[in-house]
């Protein structure tokens, strides 16, 4: 009989979840916004019955026959104890045992990785990532995050804390980073980074498209404008996403010195660019990583789209089932 999983994909805003084969592949899906301002109980309750949903609609409404239960979160968190310990945009969490609430609610072994480990760990296996050892994974979103998988296994340092990839400096005196410092990758690259970007171009009283298509409201300016803008020829649109794309660029090969990977996988909302933003990432890598890296590495779009972080999570339940 096939041996299946479920995955949960525990957000600031939806909740995620799948029944999913060994092979990866989705047997059943489920999912509801997550209410976060409702309260710790009211979400896990979510969490749980979108759980036993997908075991029914998989045929397995006993959850007879799901060997493990994978969550996944995002940080920080203590995977080995299974307690997400203070997630921003979880007000109110405070080290929460989530994955003994889970196991003890649905009587099955449940385990918790940070969302962009799971993530990581989805590409390498099912994704992506597939044949290769040494692969990094690079979400570029809202913010940017990463994991990194090494001699095929996740690696995630002393405090399980590596591959906060958006927290690594490239401009010391750079903007301001969620975090509090300054000049982060994040600061610089993200969705975030490049709407900001805009804005602050526009404040200036530079002329550009991007006024126009967000029909006059600076505040409703976002990266997907300056994409918009920079498609249809605004030169000011291009800048910035040209030179957020450098930054993004010079940090993966900053991580290509570091690691040496077969492969870095870039994924999330920011990636949509397409060319956009490959082209100019893949030129400062050719440029700033050491000849014989750059000559490896492969720079790849990922492969599993939305899915990702649902099928990270069961995949952290295939590996512990």
């Amino acid at each position: 009989m096939t041996k299946a999983y479920i995955g949960i994909d525990l957000g600031g805003t939806k909740i995620s979840t799948a029944l999913m084969d060994e092979h990866g592949a989705i047997l059943a899906r489920a999912g509801c916004e997550t209410e976060a301002a409702t309260g710790q109980d009211a979400v896990i309750a979510r969490m749980v019955d979108t759980a036993k949903q997908v075991a029914r609609d998989g045929g397995k409404a006993d959850l007879r026959g799901i060997v493990a239960i994978g969550v996944g979160a995002p940080g920080p968190l203590d995977t080995k104890l299974g307690v997400l310990t203070a997630p921003p945009n979880l007000p109110g969490w405070l080290n929460v045992p989530l994955a003994r609430i889970i196991e003890e609610q649905l009587g099955v072994p449940a385990y918790l990785e940070n969302d962009a480990n799971a993530a990581a760990l989805a590409e390498f296996h099912y994704g992506a990532g597939v044949g290769c050892a040494n692969m990094i994974y690079v979400t570029v979103s809202t913010g940017i995050g990463g994991g990194i998988i090494l001699n095929g296994q996740l690696y995630g340092g002393t405090d399980g804390a590596a591959g906060e990839v958006g927290h690594t400096m490239i401009l010391p005196d750079g903007p301001l980073c969620g975090c509090g410092n300054r000049g982060h990758l994040e600061a610089l690259a993200s969705g975030t980074a490049i709407a900001r970007a805009a804005r602050e171009l526009i404040a200036k009283g530079v002329p550009t498209l991007m006024v126009e298509l967000a029909q006059g409201d600076t505040s409703a300016v976002t990266a997907l404008t300056v994409e918009i803008a920079a498609k249809r020829g605004d030169l000011e649109a291009q800048r910035i996403i040209d030179r957020a794309m450098e930054y993004l660029g010079i940090g993966m090969a900053n991580l290509a010195n570091i690691f040496n990977p077969d492969m870095i996988v870039l994924g999330g909302g920011v990636t949509k660019m397409g060319e956009m933003l490959f082209a100019p990432v893949r030129r400062a890598v050719d440029r700033f990583a050491f000849p014989i890296i750059a000559k490896t590495v492969q720079i790849v779009p990922a492969k599993l789209g939305k899915d990702v972080g649902v099928i990270g999570a069961a995949t952290v339940a295939v590996l512990h089932g």
